[in-house]
């Protein structure tokens, strides 16, 4: 079974298929290492309510509820959202579960209460707004928004 964008995140998906469709710097970001340039990225000051989903799997990866400016130019979160689907490799590479994405690298300079910095290049994710997220298959993480201020 394929994935597509619509679904939400399928086990399934077709990673070959996936990778068929992702811009150069999504593809050299996630199969090759790169970093894309701090400041000039995506997500690094994105404010809006959501959740972030590996561009590659849909994998749920972070939640804007953990997000915060650390500086650096690129998106921080203290914690993943479900650490199942993420993969700490050599200790500082954080990764994909199921797609084996890299996404960027986690740091122990964090606010409390984890301490962690997990920096992430936006060319990874893809954000899936709280208004969005039940008509694309994430609606499990819907309800953890129902009481955050806006």
């Amino acid at each position: 079974m394929k994935i597509s964008s619509k679904q939400g995140f399928n086990k399934d998906f077709n990673k070959e298929e996936k990778l068929k469709a992702l811009t150069k710097l999504q593809y050299n970001v996630t199969q090759n290492r790169a970093d894309e340039p701090p400041f000039h990225n995506e997500y690094w000051d994105n404010e809006e309510v959501g959740i972030y989903v590996d561009i590659v799997s849909g994998e749920p990866l972070f939640s804007s509820k953990d997000k915060y400016d650390a500086r650096t130019g690129w998106p921080s979160f203290t914690k993943p959202l479900d650490p199942n689907n993420v993969v700490l490799n050599g200790g500082t590479e954080v990764r994909s579960r199921d797609a084996d994405s890299f996404l960027g690298d986690v740091f122990k300079d964090g606010p409390q209460p984890t301490g962690l910095r997990f920096c992430v290049n936006s060319a990874a994710m893809e954000f899936i707004p709280k208004a969005d997220l039940v008509k694309r298959g994430y609606g499990a993480y819907a309800a953890q928004f129902n009481k955050q201020k806006l």
